[in-house]
Order: C-alpha cells, then sequence, then structure tokens
C-alpha cells in the first residue's frame, strides 16, 4: 500500500533556498544571438516564411531546390526550436529540398497566451506547414517530444507519406525510456514541479542556469556545446509556458499512446531510424524498441552522439539521408 509523503515547511524552504542559490546572475545572449544569425545567414542560402495558423504565424526556413523527389520536413522537439536543424539542413539541402519550423509557442513563432500547448496543437502546427508548402508526401524526420505528433499525423495519413525518420525520439511507454532530469522535474506531478515553475517564471537567472546544464548534457562534442547553449538559451526565455504545459501533459500523452503502438507494426512506409548511442535518457534502448515496432524499419547507432545527434554527427547523419528512402542497408547498425 502506498504511503502519504508529508512535505514539511522546513523541506519547502530548503527547496527555494536552494533554488535561490542557484539564480546568481542573467546573462544576456541577445547579441550572441544576433551575431550567430547574420553569419549564418551569410554562409547558408535559405528561404524565411511566415506560416498561417488559425490567426498566428509559424516560422519556417526553406532549403534547397524543390523537385520530383520527397521533401524533408525537420520538427524540433523540447526545449529547443529548429536551430536544432542548423549544421544538418544545409547538408541535406546540397541535393536535397529542406522545410524545418518552429512549433506555435516555440522559436521565432507566435506564442499566443492562454493557448492549449499540447501534442493535438503540434500535430494542427504541422499541417498547416504542410499545407503552406503544398507538400503531397513528404519525408517527416522528427525528434524528441517532436514523435508524438509526427507518429499520430504519420499513422493516419500513410498515402501522405514518403517515408519517416526517427532521431532520439520516443512515442508510447518503453522500458528503458528516462526523462532527463530538467523533463523529469517539470513533468512529474507534486510540490517540487509547481515550486520550480514558479520560481523559474520568476528568476530568469535560474531558469537560464538549468537550461543551459540540461542542453549540456545533449551533445556529447565539447566544441559545439557552447554555440548551442547560447542560441538556445536566448530562445529559451520566451518559450517557458509551451515548455510548461507540454511536460505537465507529458505522463498522460505517453500513456495514451501505449495501445497505439500495435499500429506501428503496420505502417508501410519506409522508416529510418537513427540514435546518437550516447544519449542516457531517450537510449539505444529506445532505439531498439522501436525498430521492433517498426519490424521493416532500419536503424542506425552513431557513436560519440549524443540526443542532439543530429548536431554532434550531421554529416554522417547527412550521409544516411541524402538518397532516402531509396538507398538501403543493414536492418540494424552502429557506427
Amino acid at each position: 500500500m502506498a504511503t502519504e509523503t508529508t512535505i514539511t515547511p522546513g523541506a519547502v524552504l530548503l527547496l527555494l533556498g536552494t533554488l535561490l542559490l542557484q539564480s546568481c546572475s542573467t546573462t544576456d545572449y541577445g547579441s550572441y544571438f544576433s551575431d550567430y544569425e547574420k553569419n549564418y545567414k551569410k554562409q547558408v542560402d535559405y528561404r524565411n516564411h511566415s506560416v498561417p495558423r488559425l490567426g498566428f504565424r509559424l516560422y519556417a526556413r526553406e532549403y534547397g531546390v524543390r523537385d520530383n523527389r520527397p521533401t524533408f520536413v525537420l520538427m524540433h522537439g523540447f526545449p529547443d526550436s529548429l536551430h536544432l536543424y542548423d549544421r544538418l539542413a544545409p547538408l541535406l539541402a546540397e541535393n536535397r529540398h529542406v522545410i524545418a519550423f518552429d512549433f506555435l509557442g516555440w522559436g521565432n513563432s507566435d506564442k499566443p497566451v492562454n493557448h492549449d500547448y499540447d501534442v493535438a496543437s503540434q500535430r494542427r502546427d504541422l499541417e498547416a506547414v504542410l499545407t503552406y508548402f503544398g507538400l503531397k508526401q513528404p519525408i517527416l524526420v522528427v525528434h524528441d517530444a517532436s514523435g508524438q505528433p509526427g507518429l499520430d499525423w504519420a499513422l493516419d495519413n500513410p498515402d501522405r507519406v514518403a517515408a519517416l525518420v526517427l532521431f532520439n525520439t520516443y512515442y508510447g511507454p518503453t522500458p528503458t525510456l528516462k526523462a532527463p532530469e530538467a523533463i523529469a522535474r517539470f513533468s512529474t506531478p507534486g510540490l517540487r514541479r509547481d515550486i520550480s515553475v514558479w520560481m523559474t517564471s520568476h528568476f530568469d537567472s535560474l531558469w537560464l542556469n538549468g537550461y543551459r546544464k540540461q542542453i549540456a548534457r545533449f551533445i556529447s562534442t565539447p566544441e559545439l556545446r557552447e554555440t548551442f547553449q547560447n542560441i538556445l538559451g536566448h530562445q529559451s526565455l520566451a518559450i517557458r509556458p509551451a515548455f510548461y504545459a507540454l511536460n505537465r501533459r507529458l505522463p498522460d500523452e505517453v500513456e495514451k499512446r501505449r495501445m497505439k503502438t500495435a499500429h506501428l507494426a503496420s505502417f508501410p512506409r519506409p522508416v529510418r531510424i537513427i540514435f546518437g548511442n550516447d544519449d542516457p535518457y531517450l537510449n539505444a534502448g529506445v532505439a531498439k524498441e522501436l525498430h521492433k515496432q517498426f519490424p521493416d524499419s532500419e536503424l542506425f547507432l552513431l557513436k560519440n552522439a549524443g540526443h542532439f545527434v543530429q548536431i554532434d554527427k550531421a554529416h554522417k547523419v547527412a550521409a544516411l539521408l541524402h538518397d532516402f528512402p531509396r538507398q538501403s542497408g543493414s536492418k540494424n547498425e552502429t557506427h
């Protein structure tokens, strides 16, 4: 029988004190972000788009030239943005058409107050992007939390998808799935979560310190960490409402897909699973479970790559996708 946990006032004060000690000063990364964007635009050819979405706007970038091959649609997870694909998108665009976009509430997309930020909303975001660009059979590329809206849409519209690519993502309950520290803090119901939400809402430095630590754990390549800590960290201050809302719903969203995982086996399109092997959260065990659930899928576990596999191993990932879905390799490989 479960016993009720008693949280004393002293424990609450201790938690508050610990959080405040972590919150000392706030660094403004606005100038860094602005310089990064200017330099990226000089080096990379892409077009900006503003996608209408029920009175709001989604920010999207278009790379490469459209031809008769399916377009890659790159979807980010949380707590990040389309910048997750800054290294990979130009490599894919050398011979393919690529779209990356920010979900509503994230990155440079609109952030409406009191919006219902959940998986259903993200699915509508995806539909808005596909409609705007007139994409009939794209390749959906999902990462992290975008696995749920992306796979939901693909399962319901298999004839409108050319293929799926899965980067360190999840769908339903999986034995080895482990929530990152920040996600566990904000998705586990209780006083600790409530205090954490209040504190990080009111103290930007507390939020940024925790955010930067978590992002560092997602990237295995030391020389790449600071850049993405800075640019994603700068954007992260504005995404907190969406982040809190998605985390609040996360346990239920995962459980809701327990029964739906059985439908993955009958998905008729090619599926390529590419995971960073060093990710302790959405780990190799999760990748192998997805490989079983999509029995005709191909699995690639990339060494020396973490949760952000598209950052750590952009060139390797691009090589695995340049001719996809025509190119076929071994069903299970570690590189």
